[in-house]
């Protein structure tokens, strides 16, 4: 899996790997300009081709090269008074040295930045001037859009992973504002040119890397607004911030370069989060349907028995063996005449449910779609607990316990899986939600991950808090996020009963026999996976039945 680490954590590995010798800090600072220079030409190949003779070598301004194809190549680079603006000095140098007309500024004061940076600060010095940030406010940096067309780039080297404050608390707030509407009075839509490419290294400024929240002190100025940028650039591994809250909207594209630190010195840092990916989970030969769980999903009342359905069909296609509906008698031939392959069984009540489940071949049940509200859920869901067997609570089977979630916490066990969405997870952890929705004003700010693992600690079960960011959590600490954005970008699952068949996903795989861990990660990536495969127009009932292609697809069955 994909490691998404905090910035202390990486700054961790970064100092372990200075103080064991591997690597000086200059020689990673080098090398993340590099790869930010490489990312760039790999994005943009019509950037990598070389500058015409004459043209780019200097920062001249003259209209006469407007709109022509063959402009000179143009860059803007901000640089920050730490680490991250001694990478902007390699850019620079490097695009200079490719026949690059090339601007930079600093904020901050020279003879104040970290020894690194100080270093590449003099190598670029060499090469051409450093604009300084006024602090009057007459900025030396002027962005002018007409001039910086499609051959152009500004990069945001400004404060990357190590901010801790909001922008709009430095002065350097202005530039940022200016690279903002630089952005969008270069689109099609407003100026009528191509707008210049922005590439931020590690994170836009602006972001919190461990939250994915836009730092902010209470009201920004006037029309403020955090870069937005094309590309962003990282190293070694993505930073929580690229899969969570604002993060990926203000990320772009993000590109993960080597520089040259080793994998898995990540591995005693503890609490790393991981990218949910699917766990292998074939069938084999010679088995019976019951060697593959039988899941059983219980419906609501008449009128109210579309939920479960969705859930089962999830269930079946996901591979559990057998799937068995429990429908109460008012919903029996409601039930009856939309189902086929999946079994149906008259449950009035949890004496009932509880004769069922002396059947231990029932090894995974699912509660809450469609329940609905009252006190015959709580003691159905009771009953259930207590059989101590493979369990997964959603919707209704959450929202009852509202009014006392201790009650559920002390039934819940290592075996189940609760399925929050955001109202769901307020009702059940109100103290975490409000933290979790509280102004992000300082860095490191209580992020997702923060919540979903302390939800999980006290539920004592894997939690699955819902999103686009979907965050999935164990007592243990053990965490993954499944990212539904950048190419995994799935919009059509904000459609009424998917988390039904995500449930049903989940319960299908835990009766298969995975983990509740494994099987809400694997259940969370197909989930995605499926609405992708099937694109707009999606229905829940379409995504059941995306399974079969995209196993295939993945080479898992």
């Amino acid at each position: 899996m994909t490691e998404l680490l905090t910035a202390a954590q990486m700054q961790a590995i970064e100092q372990a790997a200075i103080r064991s010798g591997e690597v000086t800090g200059l020689e990673l600072m080098e090398r993340a300009g590099q790869g930010v220079v490489e990312a760039i030409f790999e994005e943009w190949p019509e950037l990598a081709q070389p500058v015409e003779s004459g043209r780019g070598a200097s920062p001249s301004r003259s209209p006469e090269y407007l709109g022509k194809d063959d402009a000179p190549r143009r860059a803007v680079v901000l640089c920050g008074p730490g680490n991250n603006g001694g990478d902007g000095f390699v850019v620079a140098r490097l695009l200079k040295e490719r026949g690059w007309a090339v601007e930079v500024f600093l904020y901050g004061e020279p003879e104040k930045l970290p020894p690194d940076a100080k270093v590449n600060y003099e190598r670029w010095r060499k090469l051409g001037s450093v604009a300084p940030y006024i602090e009057d406010g007459e900025s030396a940096f002027a962005l002018h859009p007409a001039e910086y067309r499609e051959n152009s780039l500004l990069v945001d080297a400004l404060f990357g992973t190590g901010l801790t404050r909001p922008v709009e608390n430095f002065n350097a707030f202005g530039w940022v504002t200016q690279i903002t509407e630089w952005r969008l009075k270069g689109s099609h839509r407003k100026g009528g040119f191509p707008a210049p490419r922005v590439v931020s290294i590690d994170l836009p400024s602006g972001v919190c890397t461990d939250s994915g929240e836009l730092l902010r002190s209470g009201t920004p100025p006037p029309d403020f607004e955090e870069i937005r940028a094309d590309l962003t650039v990282t190293f070694h591994s993505k930073k929580l911030a690229h899969a969570l809250a604002d993060g990926p909207e203000q990320s772009g594209k993000v590109v993960v370069k080597n520089i040259g630190l080793k994998a898995g010195q990540s591995a005693e840092l503890g609490g790393v989060a991981q990218s949910a990916e699917p766990q292998l989970m074939r069938k084999r030969g010679g088995h019976h349907k019951y060697s593959h769980g039988h899941a059983l999903l219980l419906s609501g009342g008449h009128g109210r028995t579309g939920a479960a359905r969705l859930a089962a069909r999830g269930a079946l296609r996901i591979g559990a063996g057998l799937v068995t509906v429990g429908s109460p008698r008012s919903a029996m031939m409601e039930n009856a005449c939309q189902l086929t392959a999946i079994m149906l069984r008259q449950i009035d009540g949890p004496n009932e449910l509880d004769q069922l489940l002396e059947d231990r071949r029932i090894n995974a049940v699912c509660l809450g779609p469609g329940l609905g509200l009252g006190a015959e859920t709580q003691r159905l869901v009771m009953s259930v607990l207590k059989q101590e067997r493979g369990t997964v609570l959603d919707a209704d089977a959450l929202t009852q316990f509202e009014q006392n979630p201790g009650v559920l916490f002390e039934a819940l066990h290592g075996n189940c899986v609760i399925t929050p969405h955001g109202g769901e997870f307020a009702r059940l952890f109100p103290d975490l939600d409000e933290k979790l929705n509280a102004p992000a004003t300082t860095g490191p700010a209580y992020s997702k991950v923060d919540a979903t693992r302390e939800a999980a600690k006290r539920a004592g079960c894997v939690v699955l808090f819902k999103g686009p960011d979907t965050v999935i959590a164990a007592p243990n600490g053990c965490c993954s996020v499944n990212s539904a954005h950048y190419q995994r970008s799935a919009p059509w699952l904000a459609t009424a009963g998917s988390g039904d068949v995500l449930a049903g996903f989940i319960t299908g795989l835990m009766a298969r026999g995975l983990s509740p861990m494994q099987a809400a990660e694997t259940a969370a990536y197909l989930h995605v996976e499926c609405a992708l495969n099937f694109g707009p127009g999606l229905i829940a009932e379409d995504l059941p039945e995306q399974i079969p292609t995209v196993l295939r697809r993945l080479d898992i069955s």
